[in-house]
């Protein structure tokens, strides 16, 4: 097995972890992070009802920065449509991802915004 296989395994072995322990409901939902080499993308899912409630992201957006500050902007983004849909509290889904630099500066943008996890 290559390097890359196994860390791909590692990393959907972890994610699988996590998400069997966390659900989202419609007054909770999960508030899960997605981020590539260039884009952050966040969005709040009612897993019971299998809807996305809202969704934040860099793609097309004209964003420029640093990608740990463009995961702040997504944060913010976020925090204001979930307040927007009357969402207070989430449940945190790091897909994975070690809790540091881009997901955590996502994370403190979204707190700072008033959204609750």
């Amino acid at each position: 097995m290559s390097d890359l296989a196994k860390k791909l395994l590692n990393k959907s072995l972890r994610k699988n972890r996590v998400r069997a322990k966390i659900t989202g409901t419609a007054q909770r939902p999960r508030l899960t992070v997605t981020i590539s080499n260039k884009h952050v993308s966040a969005q709040l899912i009612d897993d019971v009802a299998q809807h996305t409630l809202a969704a934040s992201t860099t793609v097309g957006a004209k964003q420029t920065g640093t990608t740990s500050e463009q995961a702040a902007f997504v944060g913010t983004d976020i925090a204001k449509k979930a307040k927007k849909a009357k969402i207070t509290t989430v449940v945190f889904d790091r897909n994975g991802r070690q809790y540091a630099g881009r997901l955590s500066a996502l994370a403190d943008a979204a707190r700072k915004e008033g959204l609750e996890f």
